[in-house]
């Protein structure tokens, strides 16, 4: 009984350090494993998936989430339209990168078994062409063996008002010759971080 109970303690004083260990030290993101991807409507009815390919991120040991979005690596899939939302739209020689800022709850991410989900509501700030304005997410967590997934369970609305991009969507609308483009963008991310050694 005695020794049953003495490995029991051993265990759990592992699994307390593990998780103590895993929580401090700072995680990085996964650029190749990891999407950033929003849809705009034009013409009222046409809708269309664009992506970014560079992005970065730490998050540090307090929890304190830092993610730079490289505006110029947009991909829509067409090259002059990539051209046009850089020089148009972003505006990329002035407002290069996008960020994102929040904090979540480190502790009980690293506390999550491999495998495991949490779902969590986590606010944040983005700041893009100048401009930054406060949004919560729904995220569902997922527990990596050296890190973590965290994804959208559904879109969030950004609006070109409160971003200071509506004379750039205009100006798209212009040199395509369309009637409308929708200023609300549902924009969606998967992330990947791994606890940097």
């Amino acid at each position: 009984m005695i020794l049953k109970s003495l490995t029991k303690m051993i265990a759990l004083c592992l699994v307390a350090m593990l998780t103590t260990s895993m929580a401090h030290g700072q995680w990085s993101l996964v650029n190749d494993s990891s999407t950033l991807s929003f849809v705009t409507i034009k013409a009222d009815h046409v809708g269309e998936v664009h992506t970014f390919d560079l992005m970065s991120g730490t998050i540090s040991d307090d929890g304190m989430v830092e993610i730079t979005v490289e505006l110029a690596s947009v991909n829509t899939l067409i090259d002059i339209r990539n051209e046009r939302m850089r020089d148009m739209l972003f505006e990329t020689n002035i407002f290069p990168e996008a960020t994102i800022s929040g904090n979540i709850d480190l502790a009980s991410v690293t506390a999550l078994a491999v495998g495991a989900t949490h779902l969590m509501q986590v606010s944040f700030n983005l700041d893009v062409h100048g401009e930054s304005n406060s949004y919560s997410a729904d995220i569902l967590v997922t527990r990596l063996q050296n890190g973590v997934v965290a994804s959208t369970v559904k879109p969030i609305l950004i609006s070109a008002d409160t971003h200071n991009l509506v004379s750039g969507v205009e100006a798209l609308r212009e040199v395509a010759g369309l009637p409308s483009i929708s200023r609300a963008v549902p924009v969606s991310f998967t992330v990947v971080f791994n606890r940097d050694d």
